[in-house]
């Protein structure tokens, strides 16, 4: 089911004269992705273009001369205000008419752009009034002549990212979502110090390896249910929690000192499942395509797993070379990083439980 913004959209690409009659100012944008050319239209508000030209009364853009001899004029307006962009490269994009949306209070635009390759993501950025606090862009994308895809963009959203059915448009979703599970393991400290928590008593490249990798395999589980919305818990349960798997880990480690049964994969798995609501929190953030979403998830969580391998890499070797040349030394930074990991886990949520209250 369409959500009420997505809804609207839909009425009006499918209803224009019914939505440029609506008694609130708005624009609706009509985006067709080809293979060589990225066209549309584009219907703004009387209300809105007079304001912005000057004109005494939006009844004068009725008249299509009066349109026509402003063209030029509405032409540089917009162009600085929609900007579209093709695998990340901005494309100019040209006005080829102008005309008085008949029967309403609007101004029909065509446009087009021509692409030097089929794409694989399109980025439209758009804040067309920014004099009106509540104005709203609805935007239809159509590949193929078909609707697939709807957003709603406004003074808060003015950024979207559309990929489109191609093999470029996954390769784009493989590229970008990839490169953002690793960032986010990169900018996540709570993440990394759980991690290094998991690291510090030792054991093969491969053992500590299949560690994260239990790690990864629990929040891809929470995160594909989140981001599904199967089950979705509040942030403040899930960053309290996410706080309380790092002191667990950090008391853990202090309580076995490497003695005894080896239980780190089953503790990984375990907290990856609270983890993985953490990461659809920041997936929700970026937004997740709808034409793409399970590979999106899949990639993310390759991106995930890269980033959490170069962490095993350089903590492991460090560890091994201290140990291998200072046996002493390397139980301290055990049971120091041990106690680090607690105090930072505990601090968190205190953090995290006091903003949830407030």
């Amino acid at each position: 089911m369409l959500k009420p913004a997505m809804a609207i959209a839909a009425v009006l690409g499918v209803l224009p004269g019914a939505a440029a009659a609506h008694p609130a100012p708005f624009s609706y944008l009509d985006v067709h992705v080809g293979r060589a050319e990225v066209s549309g239209r584009l219907v703004v508000h009387a209300i809105d273009l007079a304001y912005e030209l000057g004109l005494s009364s939006p009844d004068a853009l009725a008249d299509e001369t009066v349109v026509g001899g402003h063209a030029r004029a509405i032409a540089s307006l917009l162009a600085r205000r929609l900007t579209i962009a093709a695998d990340g490269r901005r494309i100019e994009w040209t006005m080829t008419a102008a005309a008085p949306a008949e029967g309403q209070d609007a101004v029909d635009l065509l446009w087009r752009a021509s692409l030097p390759a089929p794409p694989g993501q399109v980025t439209i950025d758009a804040l067309l009034f920014p004099y009106d606090p509540v104005h709203q862009t609805f935007v239809n994308v159509y590949e193929g002549g078909v609707l697939v895809w709807q957003e709603v963009l406004n003074r808060d959203r003015t950024h979207v990212v559309f990929y489109t059915g191609t093999r470029q448009g996954r390769l784009a979703v493989v590229r970008h979502f990839t490169a953002s599970g690793v960032h986010h393991i990169a900018i996540g400290p709570d993440h990394i110090l759980f991690i290094v928590g998991l690291l510090l008593l030792g054991g093969t490249v491969m053992r500590l390896l299949g560690i994260v990798t239990a790690f990864t395999i629990g929040h891809s589980v929470t995160l594909a249910l989140a981001a599904l919305d199967v089950f979705n818990p509040p942030a403040g349960v899930v960053e309290p929690a996410i706080a309380l798997s790092i002191v667990y880990v950090g008391a853990d480690n202090l309580l076995s000192g490497g003695r005894g049964r080896d239980v780190r994969v089953w503790i990984a798995l375990f907290f990856g499942l609270v983890h993985g609501f953490g990461f659809a929190g920041v997936l929700r953030e970026t937004g997740l395509p709808r034409e793409a979403l399970v590979l999106s998830l899949f990639a993310f969580n390759v991106g995930v797993e890269i980033g959490q391998a170069a962490i095993v890499v350089v903590v492991a070797a460090a560890l091994d070379l201290l140990r291998r040349r200072h046996a002493i030394l390397a139980r301290v930074v055990v049971t120091a990083g041990s106690v680090l990991v607690m105090v930072a886990g505990a601090y968190w949520f205190a953090e995290r439980v006091w903003q949830t209250r407030g």
